[in-house]
């Protein structure tokens, strides 16, 4: 039997988009996956459409929260249900390409690889193309240090091999995730091909710069404990790569 993947939804007030995102995990070309999305006690319609889903096809699993817990617990509680070799995540306003698994499965069978990444466009609310953001090929611990490489929402890992990791409930949550688990497997690459789609709405956190600015110099102070002669290094080259990934 085939690798089986497990995906992790959260979705909370999520009705705008939450269809498109569900309908490009199930028009994949890879078929061995489950989708657990998760109800951060929307107010929407949101549960209703998931609930649709989960009868429509049995790989989809819901999960209904009883209070607004925020993306990362919601993404916690659906890490804790799945029962994949491999984990990967999809928010309930971005969009995967249809072959997005089946390239990553093979390209990380292939070479042997932990965990794999791949480029991505970013698009509009209405769905329109804004840029491409390619991917390094290869990547290490260090790299990350200067900017997060990894698109969550294109982002998969071995957990049958390195252990389910979860979410720290801070600030930066995805980028933490994905350095953590780099930290522990040093290194690793990627595909440069865009698989996936990823939308910036208004308010978003990649919308606001200089909010992301001040979380990423925090990030380097507060919890990875850099001196300030390392926090400028890295700081100068994470708005350096943030330039260069708008290009």
């Amino acid at each position: 039997m085939s690798d089986i993947i497990s995906i992790i939804m959260p979705a909370y007030n999520a009705e705008k988009y939450l269809e498109e995102a569900i309908l490009s995990v199930i028009t994949q070309t890879y078929e061995y996956w489950e989708l657990i999305v998760i109800d951060d006690k929307s107010k929407d319609n949101t549960r209703n459409i998931i609930y649709k889903y989960s009868l429509i096809d049995n790989r989809i699993k819901a999960i209904y929260l009883d209070n607004n817990m925020g993306c990362a617990i919601a993404r916690n509680k659906g890490i804790e249900k799945a029962k994949g070799n491999y984990i990967a995540f999809l928010d309930a306003d971005d969009v995967w390409l249809p072959d997005k698994l089946e390239k990553q499965i093979i390209y990380m069978k292939n070479n042997n690889l932990l965990l794999t990444y791949s480029s991505y466009f970013t698009i509009r609310s209405n769905g329109r193309i804004v840029n491409l953001r390619k991917c390094k090929k290869y990547i290490t611990y260090y790299d990350m240090l200067k900017t997060n490489h990894i698109g969550n929402l294109t982002g998969i890992y071995n957990c049958n091999k390195i252990g389910k990791k979860y979410f720290k409930d801070i600030n930066h949550e995805d980028y933490i995730y994905w350095l953590e688990i780099m930290k522990e497997i040093k290194k690793t690459k990627g595909i440069t091909i865009p698989l996936a789609k990823y939308r910036i709405t208004r308010g978003s956190l990649s919308s606001n710069k200089l909010k992301t600015a001040i979380w990423q110099f925090h990030l380097y102070r507060d919890y990875l404990k850099l001196n300030i002669f390392q926090t400028m290094y890295y700081m100068f080259n994470y708005y350096i790569n943030g330039v260069l990934k708008r290009l």
